[in-house]
Formats: structure tokens, C-alpha cells, sequence
């Protein structure tokens, strides 16, 4: 009996992380295999993947204070629709990007591993699918296994999607410092930052209108697909070295 139960309980869990972290293990394989110059260090691309789970963590505290400042600033109820499709851009969008790619920048700016372009995008899906992983674990917990289907072609490849919008200009801003050319550089990370941030907000509101009918979050999906088969393989394809 005893048996039956603990191979159950296994099944069970082996199917759940295979829903969790599946869909995000197959689109890093993805990016990774598009690399056309030069392959990155396994034990780096562990560890953005780590850094990725603690964003997560880091995120989900730094939200809660984020929420009630942004209540406070802008004096709207927090029940409100309002207030919900404003804090998915200047609170959830902000802040879970910021994490994500602040604790990848610290691992992979100054590595000498980081001389190619793509690199970028690449650094950028590991953290961000490391990052999604977590949170489709922690959704898996608190709402049971039926998220995550949805999750898996929606959130996962939503989250890859605001990467290799960061990671290409992370990858141009490494190019362009490399050159002398510093403030184009910063320019370049400030932008990306934007671009994925607001990305993101606009899946989370657009996701929050959908619960009212409205048909925007198809076309953002929509989208957010072009960006993830079609702009990282052209991203890939025009690869270049530093040096």
C-alpha cells in the first residue's frame, strides 16, 4: 500500500514539474541551439537560471511594497479596474523586469564569455525562463495543476518574449561599449529596459481586460510570438563578434 502511495506521489510530481518547467526548459534549449558562433558556459547559464528563481522571490516582496506606495502616490482604490491595468505597467512590469535583468547584468556584464551580440538574448531567456519556472511552480502550488496548460503557451512564452526584447539591445549596448561608444551603450540598456517593461505591462493589462471581454490580449499574444520565433532567429542569424 505504502508503495502504490509513494509511486503515486512521484508520478504526481514528475508530472507537475514537467508542466511547470517544461515549457521554459524547451524554449532555452531553443535559444541556445540558434547560437550560430559560439556556445555559452553551461555553469554560467546555471546560474542565470538561479538568479532568475531568486528575481522571483525578490519580485514578489518588492511588489508588495511597490503596490501600496503606488495606492498611496496615486490615490486610486486598489479594487478598482484603474488601478489594476496601471500597476501592471508602473508596478508589476517595472519591477519583475528590473530584477530579472539587474541580477543578470551583475553575472554576465564584465564575463569574458560575453563577446558576441546574441549572447545577450541569450543571458536574457535563461534568467527570464528561470525567472517564469519559479513563478509557474508557485502558481502550480497555490492554484493546482489546470494553470499551468494555460501558462504554458501564454505566460512562459510571454516572459521569453520581453527577454529577447532586453537581450538584443543588451547585446548591442555590450557591442557599442566595447567600442568607446558609452553613453549610445547606456542608451541602448535603457531602451531595452523600457521595451520589455512595457511589454510586459501590456500583457498583464491587456490579460486583465480579457476577464471583460475585450480581444486585445490575442493580438499581444499574438505579438509576443512574432517576437519569440521570428525576431530571435533573426537576431541569431545577424550574430557578431566583439572583436
Amino acid at each position: 500500500m505504502f508503495f502504490l502511495l509513494a509511486n503515486g506521489f512521484t508520478l504526481y510530481l514528475l508530472f507537475f514539474l514537467i508542466l511547470a518547467i517544461g515549457p521554459a526548459v524547451a524554449l532555452m534549449r531553443y535559444v541556445y541551439n540558434l547560437d550560430p558562433l559560439e556556445k555559452e558556459p553551461s555553469g554560467l547559464l546555471s546560474q542565470l537560471i538561479l538568479r532568475g528563481v531568486l528575481a522571483a522571490f525578490l519580485a514578489g516582496v518588492l511588489e508588495e511594497v511597490g503596490m501600496s506606495i503606488f495606492g498611496l502616490l496615486s490615490g486610486l482604490n486598489e479594487n478598482t479596474l484603474g488601478f489594476e491595468l496601471l500597476s501592471d505597467f508602473v508596478v508589476v512590469g517595472v519591477i519583475e523586469e528590473a530584477c530579472k535583468y539587474i541580477l543578470m547584468g551583475r553575472a554576465t556584464w564584465n564575463n569574458p564569455a560575453f563577446n558576441c551580440r546574441y549572447d545577450g538574448v541569450v543571458y536574457a531567456v535563461f534568467t527570464s525562463l528561470g525567472f517564469a519556472g519559479m513563478e509557474n511552480v508557485m502558481y502550480g502550488l497555490n492554484y493546482g495543476t489546470g494553470v499551468l496548460m494555460s501558462r504554458a503557451v501564454m505566460a512562459i512564452p510571454a516572459h521569453m518574449g520581453f527577454a529577447v526584447l532586453f537581450g538584443m539591445l543588451y547585446g548591442e549596448a555590450k557591442y557599442l561599449a566595447v567600442r568607446g561608444h558609452r553613453i549610445c551603450s547606456v542608451l541602448c540598456v535603457v531602451v531595452g529596459f523600457a521595451l520589455s517593461a512595457l511589454l510586459h505591462g501590456l500583457y498583464d493589462a491587456t490579460a486583465t481586460l480579457a476577464d471583460y471581454g475585450d480581444g486585445t490580449f490575442l493580438l499581444v499574444v499574438a505579438l509576443i510570438y512574432m517576437i519569440v520565433f521570428l525576431v530571435v532567429r533573426s537576431a541569431a542569424k545577424h550574430d557578431k563578434r566583439f572583436a
